[in-house]
């Protein structure tokens, strides 16, 4: 068994970590099941790439444990295991994949760090991280949602990645996809996508990511690439409304199509200068993994729990997702104050009309006329 509270200073040679050591150290921040089933691809690609990064790969997993329970830990069952038996059950973790309760033990050595956690998380990783990285670290976000700042009268759009950057002091790319976590772990193939301001933090995090089965583009495009895994979670949910109400496939194409366009404006609109070209829309973070969200996702999913039952929100997430939630909601309510603030809801029906279904101001002939009587049809 080896200890979770691993003394990350005491690697030898054999381990690959001297004091002078000059190949990249990579840090996992996140111990769901995304988190988990990137480790699974992580763990692999650097012990391939030993010339460049160093074999053991650190993941910080938050101790969930209430006082008094004398229970494994998340990180002790994958030290002990090499399984995230709560919350990626059945997959291996590679062996060279260390876990710990502790994220600065995990963290202050990285040179590369990757953030795969629920971006309300996010403020609270980066406090504690504040100060305490290696010079010349650099990130890559895998979370979903959006964030704000105050402007005068009105709040100010803002990006997971910036809220990182501006917290963190470094530079921070995103990757997104079309990727359920599962069949990631099981290495059936998929593929995502890679935004970056440097193309050489880009090209150095495919090294990271991409394997034969787990294929990696790189694109400057990085608020499209952003904000289409965000928004693809509000659209998920329309579409888990419409099977759980028994809609026909024609109107779950529709949700889909024009999810899709409400996406593209709301970039166009905060972000005008991304997306010009429109190519991240048909990488994998786009139109890619919009469709395995909408037919896959646990977005999907909890939707259509909830629209067919009397339960609250955190009543079906309890049950269906042990103990995580969906992004989908928070990211939908998100995303219509902003819209709000700024005055063009009415520009973006479905996104509007999953919020107020989920806080019980619409019902679902709301959302049946919300792509009905879409803006895109004038």
């Amino acid at each position: 068994m080896v200890c979770e509270n691993f003394d990350y200073s005491t690697f030898n040679n054999n381990h690959g970590e001297l004091e002078n050591e000059r190949r990249k150290k990579i840090a996992i921040v996140g111990g769901g099941n995304w988190g988990s089933a990137i480790a699974c691809v992580v763990g692999k690609t650097v012990k391939k790439q030993s010339d460049v990064f160093q074999p053991i790969v650190s993941m910080y997993c938050r101790d969930s444990r209430k006082p008094g329970d004398k229970s494994p830990s998340i990180a002790d069952t994958i030290n002990s295991t090499h399984e995230n038996s709560k919350y990626l059950p059945g997959r291996r973790i590679p062996s060279n994949v260390i876990a710990t309760t502790s994220l600065l033990d995990a963290c202050s050595s990285a040179h590369i760090l990757i953030l795969v956690v629920p971006h309300q998380g996010i403020p609270q990783i980066c406090s504690e991280l504040n100060g305490k990285l290696q010079p010349g670290a650099h990130a890559v976000s895998l979370t979903k949602g959006i964030s704000s700042s105050p402007d005068g009268s009105k709040m100010k759009m803002r990006l997971i990645s910036e809220d990182i950057e501006q917290a963190l002091g470094v530079e921070c790319s995103v990757l997104m996809g079309a990727n359920l976590a599962g069949e990631v772990a099981d290495g059936k193939f998929c593929e995502a996508t890679i935004g970056c301001k440097s193309l050489n933090h880009g090209e150095e995090l495919k090294m990271v990511f991409d394997s034969p089965n787990f294929r990696i583009r790189v694109t400057t495009d990085f608020e499209a690439v952003e904000l289409c895994g965000a928004l693809k979670n509000i659209v998920a949910c329309a579409a888990g409304f419409a099977d759980g109400l028994g809609w026909a496939y024609n109107v779950k194409s529709a949700i889909i199509r024009l999810g899709l366009l409400e996406t593209k404006k709301f970039v166009e609109h905060f972000y005008p200068a991304s997306g010009t070209e429109g190519h991240a829309y048909f990488e994998s973070c786009g139109v890619a993994d919009l469709i395995t969200t909408c037919y896959g996702g646990r977005n999907r999913k909890v939707a259509e729990a909830f629209i067919k039952s009397d339960k609250s929100l955190q009543e079906v997430e309890k049950e269906l997702l042990n103990g995580q939630s969906a992004q989908g909601p928070p990211t939908a309510q998100d995303v219509f104050e902003m819209l709000e603030m700024h005055e063009i809801s009415a520009r973006f029906p479905i996104f509007e009309s999953v919020h107020k279904i989920f806080v019980g101001e619409h019902c679902e002939q709301n959302l049946y006329d919300a792509v009905r009587n879409h803006p895109e049809y004038d």
